[in-house]
């Protein structure tokens, strides 16, 4: 997350050294009550990753498109061209769950506005062509992805396809946590959650397409959020992941397998309320 940094001289180091003591003590410690969340798993953390409120952490869950963040991460830690283009194929449908998508065969664009259209309005083809373009192609892509979340501590994951759509892309509440901190230094990734709209013209001669985000919080002036991604198949519920902050404080926010399309977005609003009102 991010860590404000202050260059300390003369009498100043005192008054820093002052600020650091506290610095690891939330507001948001031990509160009392229950927030009341319809997700079946949930969690959040402070800045220093200690757990501020768990429901079912540990339990291993579809986590449907929140798997993008994982391809993002992938995908820069590459270091391959952003702004090469890449043009949609049949390769890119989606055979599992036949989504549909405003990509068509022939759609070119940069990998870089791929990856922001995977992240911001979870686009489906997109992240399957970032996969499909990989060095190596799609296997190696995936050993990619599994390989990372191995590195982050992610005992719990695996990754099976780029966009999330397979039941076998799963995980925890409390690996999740750890993909957020991580993807959260990423400053692509970081831009490309939080964007709330974005134009793109994948067709020579023809108009723009225009895209928004998936995370309805972005337009609520109560939220300060700084990372997010939404997910959603049958099997997984709809499930949210966030970095946001809270009366001045960092909070990562993990909510999987919630029935009804707005109830994480009420869960995050719960936690919220309830965060504030205890602190």
């Amino acid at each position: 997350m991010r860590i404000a940094k202050t260059l300390c001289t003369g009498l100043a180091i005192w008054a820093c050294a002052t600020t650091a003591a506290l610095a690891g003590t939330s507001k948001f410690t031990d509160l009392p009550g229950n927030p009341g969340l319809k997700s079946a798993s949930a969690i959040v953390l402070d800045d220093e990753g200690n757990v501020i409120y768990g429901k079912d952490v540990d339990t291993v869950r579809p986590i449907a498109s929140i798997t993008k963040m994982m391809t993002a991460m992938v995908i820069l830690d590459s270091g391959i061209p952003l702004d090469e283009k890449i043009t949609i194929t049949k390769d890119d449908r989606d055979l599992i769950r036949l989504t549909g998508s405003r990509l068509e065969y022939g759609a070119t664009l940069s990998r870089r506005e791929m990856l922001l259209l995977a992240l911001m309005s979870s686009e489906n083809r997109a992240a399957t062509a970032l996969g499909r373009t990989y060095p190596g192609g799609m296997d190696n892509f995936l050993a990619h992805m599994n390989r990372k979340a191995r590195a982050l501590g992610m005992s719990n994951s695996h990754f099976a396809d780029p966009a999330g759509l397979k039941s076998e892309n799963v995980s925890t509440a409390s690996d999740l946590a750890k993909m957020v901190e991580a993807a959260d230094g990423y400053p692509l990734i970081t831009e490309a959650s939080t964007t709330t709209r974005m134009d793109v013209y994948p067709y020579r001669g023809r108009g723009n397409l225009t895209y928004g985000n998936t995370n309805r919080l972005l337009k609520n002036k109560n939220w300060d959020i700084e990372l997010s991604k939404t997910g959603y198949i049958n099997e997984a519920g709809r499930c949210l992941v966030m970095q946001a902050n809270i009366e001045g404080e960092d909070v990562s926010i993990v909510l999987l397998n919630s029935f009804g399309k707005l109830t994480p977005f009420g869960d995050s609003n719960r936690l919220r309320k309830w965060m504030l009102a205890n602190s």
